[in-house]
């Protein structure tokens, strides 16, 4: 149903400059939502969703299973308008939050929106458990009965896929009403000390935010990478009992529900929201892993020898290369390359774009208090997607604009199925994104003027790989090993320090040193707060993007229609179907090693221009 928006794009944690060099950077425009937080729009629709949820529940709880087609078809459209208010209120609210955390009075209107919309919503409780107590022949009779509500058999059969795990209507009732004292809660006092911590650098003049903090691991002066590091160390360490604290509350929290639930891996209830297999995630994590030597491992070693060094510390590991010439890319620049990328691949996607830079779609600006990192949010289907960048003009920057981006052209072209069928799985969602990514590289690529221009790009593109097929599959073990671990007890900072540096080394490969503090730096990354076990989605739709870019390229006639109508589909579809227009099958556990083999052979011919 209706949820806060999420940080789950924080793949990037490139940070703060000056934008006087960068242009005028866009700010949102909320007013598509509601014009204030003040309006009469805001009171209206609140009291609104109390009465239609109250008279949902009145016309509906206890009867779903007498229903016939055509009454079971305008319940679930009731049920659709009014997760579409909710959504409305809570985009609107997370947005304005996302934009200043440290705000008191948006941070105050966001945990007041949340807690009416959750008051409100708790008699709906009801619907999805008496849906799933449906018989299935029942079911399936309503289905073709009816071709309208046969629309909804994807969104239905997720539903009924948490049969198995399903508590008695008390108890859900009673843990959506207690929601926002629990996770939400923890995940709200993450954020707000992240976004409150300050880093004294070595050479700078004043404290520093975490993202621009950050941003200096990719300085190229190495002294000015190293005092970060130690600064980033030396913060994570003075605050280590508060996020062991944190991450030991939420896993413990996962692993009451996952017992009550009887959900058999701490892992399953994403697979589950993410419409995929476990054995095909596990084919994923499998092929990565053992790709680690001819991928990180052996591209490290390469940087190594660039940067003249025999062993690599942590914070070289985003340094750039020696023969980079470091710029500054405007804002302006950024815009005409993305778009021209896009439009090159189709005009319809272009246009798809255009709006989030005419209309105020885009918040790009790095500012004191909001939000790290970058996110597209859809809000709901009767609106637009937002997309939140804190930009500063790296050719990083730009593939994050891509990146972004392409989640808003997904957005906007899965809005047409409607509110409950737009969303598509995690697994799914990255693939737009990441196609976007690289339609910008390969136009970057094919307008390289020199050896060291093409090698500089590659570069930068084996390391946004690996950093997200590779380092995201390290994170995932991490999850996973953390879980288990927390299933056993209470775990210490020392602990969870272990853990950390167990999948670091082995993902990283021999050529890594890694200074004392390293251990810590688990504690910054949002997604093991915001969405256990999510992080396997950017492997995955890495992987995904590159065989359909091999598809592409090897067959381009009719692509663009395809892949039009891939996006289109939204969550209407499960993967098997999606791809198979392509030719292309997620649950062959070859379909990962040709995606794989896009990264190696980059690295192959990086290697080759050594000679």
């Amino acid at each position: 149903m209706f949820r806060l928006p999420a940080l789950t794009d924080l793949r990037r944690f490139d940070a703060d400059v000056s934008g006087k060099a960068l242009g005028n950077l866009p700010e949102w425009d909320l007013s598509d939502l509601y014009p204030s937080q003040d309006a009469p729009e805001v009171d209206r629709d609140l009291d609104w969703l109390d009465q239609a949820c109250a008279d949902f529940a009145a016309a509906y709880e206890g009867k779903l299973d007498t229903l016939d087609a055509e009454a079971m078809l305008t319940c679930i459209r009731d049920y659709e308008e009014i997760d579409i208010i909710a959504g409305r209120l809570m985009s609107f609210a997370g947005l304005r939050y996302y934009q200043m955390t440290t705000d008191s009075e948006r941070a105050k209107f966001m945990a007041d929106a949340q807690d009416r919309v959750t008051v409100a919503t708790t008699p709906l409780v009801f619907f999805s458990l008496e849906m799933n107590r449906i018989e299935d022949a029942r079911m399936e009779a309503l289905l073709t009965a009816n071709a309208d509500l046969a629309r909804y058999r994807p969104v239905i059969e997720r539903m009924r896929a948490m049969r198995p795990h399903q508590l008695s209507d008390e108890l859900e009732k009673f843990l959506h009403d207690q929601s926002t004292v629990g996770a939400a809660a923890w995940n709200r006092l993450f954020d707000e000390t992240m976004a409150g911590l300050s880093f004294e650098v070595e050479g700078e003049d004043e404290e520093l935010p975490l993202e621009a903090t950050l941003n200096l691991l990719t300085d190229p002066a190495r002294a000015k990478r190293e005092a970060a590091a130690q600064s980033l160390a030396g913060v994570f360490e003075k605050n280590i009992r508060l996020f062991t604290r944190v991450h030991n509350t939420l896993a413990k929290e996962k692993e009451i529900s996952d017992r009550w639930r009887k959900m058999p891996s701490p892992q399953h209830g994403r697979h589950l929201s993410n419409h995929v297999e476990p054995e095909v995630v596990e084919a994923l994590r499998n092929a990565v892993v053992a790709a680690y030597p001819r991928l990180s491992h052996r591209y490290y070693a390469l940087k190594a020898k660039w940067l003249g060094l025999e062993r690599l510390e942590i914070w070289d590991r985003n340094a750039p290369l020696p023969l980079e010439n470091p710029r500054l890319i405007g804002w302006d620049d950024a815009r005409e390359t993305v778009m021209n990328a896009y439009a090159e691949f189709d005009p319809r996607m272009a246009e798809l774009a255009k709006p989030f830079f005419t209309d105020g779609w885009i918040d790009a600006g790095v500012k004191t208090g909001k939000a790290p990192g970058a996110f597209a949010h859809p809000t709901v289907t009767t609106v637009h997607p937002y997309v939140m960048l804190n930009y500063l003009g790296k050719p990083r920057d730009v593939m994050t604009l891509a990146h972004e981006l392409g989640h808003g052209v997904h957005q906007r072209l899965a809005a047409g199925q409607g509110e409950l069928l737009s969303s598509t799985p995690l697994t799914l969602a990255e693939t737009a994104s990441v196609f976007g990514e690289m339609l910008t590289f390969q136009r970057l690529l094919a307008n390289a003027k020199t050896k060291a221009e093409r090698k500089t790009l590659l570069a930068g593109k084996v390391e946004d790989m690996i950093n997200t097929v590779v380092r995201q599959i390290a994170f995932y073990d991490f999850e996973c090993k953390l879980h288990a671990a927390r299933r056993e007890g209470e775990l210490t900072p020392d602990d969870i320090n272990a853990l950390w540096m167990s999948v670091q080394a082995e993902s990283l490969g021999p050529v890594f040193r890694f200074m004392d503090g390293y251990e810590t730096f688990w504690s910054y990354v949002p997604h093991f707060v915001h969405s256990p076990f999510y992080v396997y989605a950017y492997a995955f739709g890495d992987g995904l993007v590159n065989a359909l870019y091999a598809a592409y390229k090897d067959a381009p006639e009719g692509f663009q229609d395809k892949y039009f109508e891939m996006l289109s589909a939204g969550g209407s579809k499960h993967h098997k179907e999606l791809l198979a227009p392509f030719g292309l099958d997620a649950s062959d556990p070859a379909f990962w090693d040709k995606g794989l083999s896009m990264i190696s052979g980059f690295i192959d011919e990086l290697e080759a221009m050594e000679d």
